[in-house]
């Protein structure tokens, strides 16, 4: 079976598979559809089948991208899974449905893996969500514009954005500046993500008139935050006081997210993460739910993925031969050793 999908201009077709098209050969691994493509089309080959799984994922991202969605390696994959495993779903309507709009003059944020649409939707129906899983998988970045989201919406007053500045310490006295100078270096990740998502004069508009608001988590120690959409991230920096101090903070209205990467703990040996401590005891606690995210949901870079991936079964391995030192029985010079 054959079959030819014809679009407008070969721009439009770039920007449904990437510039170098390397979305046709996602599209290609998951339905078995043989997939070429020249200018403005697209010419789908193998059996029916085959095809029309293929039809059906071009169907979807043209959806996807027409409602003002960013077409990702990782958008064509979550699409294509979906169209296979699903079985009549509209993975388009999924995630339209889970759009999160930022400002009017930045496209919505869309979910681009399942792992993450399953963040969204734990945001949107839960009063605490704990993002945990490594660097990459956009933790941080669709709290933020669910945040934005909920302040554009009127379902919130405020957003408040808070991380530890553990790597300060006693360093923090030599930086030069003042103290928010000092501090500024530490925060910078969070006015990354939100001058990303809004024009640089609507993002200063709100934080001078208090809308939103950044600030280290020392900072909302004794405060009481309502009506407020509050994040706090790189919780696996905060030691267990520091993580039971911030979840105390919530008033009337309130929802926050804490997301952290539990393999990343800068703490000082010995001192337990309170990202560890909560995920410990918090599991069974209505209203609160743990999102984990997986190497398959990062979205940066797919070499990130791999070494990720390379760090996690080496220590797996470590994590091995340390159990099996600890089991083996001592041998008779050992003993004498110990004596």
């Amino acid at each position: 079976m054959t079959e030819t999908i014809s679009y407008e201009t070969p721009q439009f077709l770039q920007k449904l598979l990437g510039h170098d098209f390397s979305g046709l050969r996602v599209i290609a691994e998951t339905t078995g559809a043989q997939i070429t493509s020249r200018e403005s089309w697209v010419k789908m080959e193998g059996s029916e089948e085959a095809v029309t799984s293929a039809r059906e994922v071009f169907t979807q991202l043209e959806k996807v991208r027409r409602s003002g969605g960013d077409i990702t390696p990782a958008m064509i994959r979550l699409v294509s899974e979906s169209v296979l495993a699903e079985h009549g779903d509209k993975p388009a309507e999924a995630i339209h449905a889970l759009k999160l709009t930022t400002s009017t003059k930045k496209p919505p944020v869309l979910a681009k893996t399942r792992g993450q649409m399953g963040y969204v939707q734990a945001m949107r129906d839960n009063e605490v969500v704990f993002g945990v899983g490594p660097a990459g998988t956009g933790k941080t970045y669709l709290a933020m514009a669910q945040g934005l989201h909920l302040l554009r919406e009127k379902q919130v007053q405020r957003l408040v954005l808070t991380r530890p500045a553990v790597e300060a310490g006693e360093a923090l006295g030599f930086l030069p500046g003042d103290l928010k100078e000092k501090i500024f270096p530490y925060l910078r990740p969070l006015y990354d993500a939100l001058y990303d998502m809004l024009e640089p004069d609507e993002a200063e508009r709100l934080i001078e008139k208090g809308a939103i608001e950044i600030a280290p988590l020392a900072y909302m120690r004794g405060r009481t935050l309502k009506n407020a959409f509050i994040i706090l991230d790189e919780a696996q920096n905060t030691t267990t006081e520091q993580m039971l101090m911030f979840l105390t903070r919530l008033g009337e209205g309130a929802r926050c997210v804490i997301t952290g990467d539990p393999s990343q703990v800068d703490l000082r040996r010995h001192v337990k993460s309170g990202l560890r401590e909560a995920v410990e005891y918090l599991q069974d606690v209505p209203g609160v739910r743990f999102v984990n995210f997986l190497s398959k949901d990062i979205v940066r870079l797919p070499v990130v993925q791999r070494i990720i991936e390379a760090y996690d079964r080496h220590r797996a391995d470590e994590d091995k031969a340390r159990a099996a030192r600890a089991f083996k029985p001592a041998t008779s010079e050992e003993k004498e050793q110990q004596k």
